[in-house]
């Protein structure tokens, strides 16, 4: 063998021999604690149901949602992000569901909190796009468009129900302006100064959302794209950041997670305050169908696409393999 000097010097694969090696050297690490799972309880089902583009999933009734809940526990998860269902009837324009105490989500916070006390972190989706009949996040004017401050009136209501129902955070996800404000001033004054809030800092009109909209039973026709963020943009998502701390976030996300690691590098890089990402439902469809096309590996796929997650810059991530990871990292 010909030997060029000290060529090579440097050799890394040196770190690399042996899971062992790989495990001590490892710079990033994920732990049951990082995973928030994601929810849908549905009103008026007696049994669970399946949702077709997103399988493993379901909706839940009260009874295996309180399941789902103990298994997140048991399994170290530390939160569990709920998102209600409501009847197709009970869904009018303005969302009434949404901020009616015996509303489908109200009652499935009271559920779990109930099953679990203060051993899960307990969320609510903050939103009106499930209970309304045009699927919008927020109250229409009458030529159609999503009235700002008249759906920021909504938001504070459903604020108070959910944290009279348990919820420990909510999560403001429509992208309206001002909604952190409002809604911490809502939390305040009606005497929930302890109830976190998770802002939805960096949510993008994402085509990766179209399970989701099944999850949900969605009534939406058309887009959202004149309050979610424009993917082509960047330096918007700093802005927004930024009013969503001065409002009063106690964290902030970015969603989508994997299309949009840079804007959560941006983040993570920028703040003092807990950073979560939402790996959504398009992102766990495509690795389940082509992990069941016997195209990849799927939980090679999964844990690789939460590491990187979590490498971007993510404490938190919200995917709905969390228990599932979660118990698979407990036993490693």
């Amino acid at each position: 063998m010909t030997v060029y000097g000290n060529f090579p010097g440097s050799r890394p694969r040196r770190l690399r021999t042996t899971p062992a090696m790989r495990r001590m050297v490892a710079e990033t690490r994920l732990d049951p604690a990082n995973l928030i799972l994601p929810a849908f309880v549905r009103e008026g089902i007696t049994a669970p149901v399946d949702i077709s583009a997103m399988p493993g999933v379901q909706q839940h009734t009260l009874d295996t949602l309180r399941k789902a809940a103990v298994d997140a526990v048991s399994a170290g998860v530390s939160g569990i992000m709920l998102f209600g269902v409501p009847a197709d009837e009970k869904k009018d324009a303005r969302g009434t569901a949404g901020t009616d105490p015996d509303g489908i989500l109200q009652v499935g916070l009271r559920a779990v909190r109930e099953e679990v006390g203060d051993d899960l972190v307990v969320m609510s989706d903050l939103c009106l796009d499930e209970y309304t009949d045009h699927g919008h996040c927020g109250v229409l004017t009458a030529d159609g468009r999503v009235d700002n401050d008249a759906t920021l009136e909504r938001y504070a209501e459903m604020a108070q129900v959910q944290a009279d129902a348990g919820a420990h955070v909510v999560g403001p996800s429509g992208m309206m302006d001002g909604q952190v404000g409002v809604v911490r001033d809502a939390l305040d004054q009606t005497g929930h100064e302890d109830v976190s809030i998770l802002a939805y800092t960096a949510k993008y009109s994402s085509a990766f959302y179209g399970p989701f909209r099944e999850a949900v039973g969605s009534s939406l026709k058309g887009d959202r794209k004149t309050y979610q963020q424009d993917p082509a943009n960047a330096r918007e998502s700093l802005r927004e950041l930024a009013l969503d701390l001065d409002e009063g976030a106690d964290m902030v996300m970015v969603k989508p997670a994997g299309p949009y690691l840079d804007i959560l590098a941006k983040v993570a890089d920028s703040v003092d305050v807990p950073v979560a990402a939402y790996q959504i439902s398009g992102e766990y469809a495509m690795i389940e169908a082509a992990a069941e096309k016997g195209w990849i590996d799927r939980d090679a796929a999964i844990m690789e696409s939460l590491t990187g997650i979590r490498r971007a810059g993510a404490q938190m991530i919200l995917t709905y393999w969390a228990t599932e990871v979660a118990e698979r990292l407990r036993r490693s």
